[in-house]
């Protein structure tokens, strides 16, 4: 089974980034930053997690028009995202999709609805702090990422005490995970700041310190705390500090905090805090159980011939495909593809099987593949098919054999009124 090797809080504010980029490493003004992180970086070389859960919230970078409370990032790699002056030169960090489908019917099974990403850049609330806690070369990180993105920007957002549930039912899947892989932990964001408004430049030492305290020693003290109660000590920005509660949250009751720092250079604190645990709690119940109820809703799925259920596996290995056909949406798109379907095929980056498949319009081939009937669509509405083609084609029939089972011989598809 997997193992929790210990939690990491830390603020991601663009300065740390800032730092390290302008090798900033000796200048009195900005070596602090360094000091505080070299502690957490040693220790992730010691600890060597395979994967780190990485608790953060996206600045409406990546997430803009579509803005969830809670998202899980299941691609195999995540890329630094473009936050205006283009991304920063560092290599993308690997996903684990296999542990992300594990954790993410975990959590649905514990009545957590989340949605699902990949493809998308992580900002400066992920790589600001990762790239002073993780070692990385041109060949990529020491360690995997599950990105968790929290949705603490927009109003409502989920309360303190349902952020630290969601931590808890986050200990839950990674303890019943039954490979033998070792997980951190880290929760992001805060301390005490505001960046808006004339209230700008907020800052509370005191309480970002009180708040360390009680984290360590008594989280749920915290978690009545309003949103409105954590904003007045803390800034408005400043009441992200629930993802601290969430990563706390995937601890046992007793930790220990090894390391603790703090340093306020300009708008936010840059704080650290490395918390492992003295008494590991027992799973909430056994393991088995765990998977035996994430799985209940799909038992006998597999018996169901002819039938392929888009799980978050196949949305992962059909991820290129699926997005090409998703593109042809886009008048642009739809215009090369129409002219030179080759050319087209290059744009989207497909693979020589990808092309292939397209080409030969095999409907039910892209279906094993990995693409969702939804995007077959697409493509018949580009390319003038019905979706009585498409059925019939996956069906092994022609139209007018497959018309024979229907109450109706008719054909339809998505197309507009575009020719």
């Amino acid at each position: 089974m997997a193992t929790i090797v210990g939690g990491v809080a830390t603020s991601h504010t663009p300065t740390i980034a800032f730092a390290k980029d302008a090798g900033k490493f000796e200048d009195p003004v900005w070596k602090p930053i360094f000091d505080g992180y070299k502690p957490v970086q040693d220790w992730f070389r010691a600890k060597k997690p395979d994967v780190l859960i990485y608790i953060y919230n996206d600045h409406m970078t990546s997430f803009f028009d579509h803005y969830s409370h809670f998202a899980l990032g299941v691609g195999e790699e995540f890329k630094a995202a473009d936050e205006g002056g283009g991304p920063r030169d560092i290599p993308a960090i690997k996903g684990d999709p296999k542990f992300a489908e594990h954790v993410a019917r975990v959590m649905v099974a514990n009545e957590f609805d989340l949605s699902y990403f990949q493809g998308k850049g992580l900002d400066h609330g992920a790589f600001s702090p990762l790239s002073v806690m993780v070692d990385y070369d041109d060949g990529g990180w020491a360690v995997k990422l599950l990105p968790v993105v929290c949705g603490v920007l927009t109003v409502p957002l989920p309360s303190a005490r349902r952020f630290y549930k969601f931590g808890k039912s986050l200990r839950q899947a990674i303890l019943s995970y039954p490979e033998d892989i070792k997980v951190a932990i880290a929760g992001t964001g805060g301390l005490s700041h505001q960046v808006h408004g004339e209230g700008c430049g907020f800052n509370n030492p005191e309480w970002d310190h009180e708040f360390m305290e009680r984290l360590e020693k008594d989280p749920e003290s915290l978690l009545d705390m309003t949103v409105a109660e954590l904003a007045k000590l803390g800034g408005w920005e400043g009441a992200e500090v629930v993802m601290w509660l969430m990563m706390r949250g995937a601890l046992s009751a007793d930790v220990e905090c090894i390391h603790k720092t703090y340093f306020l250079p300009s708008m936010c604190p840059i704080a650290t805090m490395i918390l492992e645990e003295r008494t590991p709690d027992a799973p909430v119940e056994d393991p088995a159980q765990t998977l035996a109820r994430a799985n209940r809703d799909y038992v006998g799925v597999e018996e169901m011939e002819g039938t392929y259920p888009f799980t978050i596996e196949r949305s992962v290995k059909g991820f290129r495909l699926n997005h090409f056909l998703h593109s042809l949406t886009q008048p642009d798109m739809r215009k090369l593809f129409r002219e030179d379907e080759e050319a087209a095929y290059e744009k989207g980056g497909l693979t020589e099987e990808e092309k292939d498949l397209v080409r030969r319009r095999d409907w039910i081939g892209m279906i094993h593949y990995g693409v969702i009937f939804f995007m077959l669509e697409k493509l018949g509405a580009v390319t003038g098919v019905g979706n009585i083609d498409i059925y019939a084609s996956m069906k092994g029939m022609t139209v007018p054999e497959f018309q024979k089972t229907r109450n109706a011989a008719i054909n339809y598809g998505v197309a507009g009124k575009e020719k």
